[in-house]
């Protein structure tokens, strides 16, 4: 878990300081305030010390810094909130990747799927 925030932290901090070079909202206190969050808690989490921000706060802070949430939730290994309100919300869905797992589906494999099922059509083009 501590790698994890360690990763999660470090892109973070990477992302915070190159936007921070052209505009000053991203300093590590004015930040901290624009996430709702303490400016002790970013800094321990940029420098490994801390621990992973709850879900909505992984969220805000994503969306803050101008990426895809699912970039900082990877780091974290983490499920996306979204992604566990579809499992909720649609139960077949925990049942296709419980399959999908005890046949050993590789990620390749599930992108091949999608690919072949999910991809837009020509018309949808």
């Amino acid at each position: 878990m501590v790698q994890d925030s360690v990763a999660v932290g470090q892109k973070i901090k990477e992302l915070r300081e190159a936007r921070k070079i052209t505009d000053p909202r991203f300093s590590l206190r004015q930040f901290a305030e624009s996430v709702d969050l303490s400016p002790t808690f970013i800094s321990r989490l940029e420098n490994g010390s801390g621990v992973l921000p709850k879900p909505e706060n992984l969220q805000r802070i994503a969306e803050a810094l101008g990426v895809e949430p699912r970039e900082l939730f990877e780091l974290a290994q983490r499920v996306e909130p979204e992604v566990t309100e579809l499992l909720v919300q649609k139960p077949a869905w925990a049942d296709f990747l419980r399959t999908a797992s005890s046949r050993n589906l590789s990620a390749e494999d599930a992108q091949k799927i999608i690919d072949k099922h999910f991809s837009p059509s020509e018309d949808e083009i």
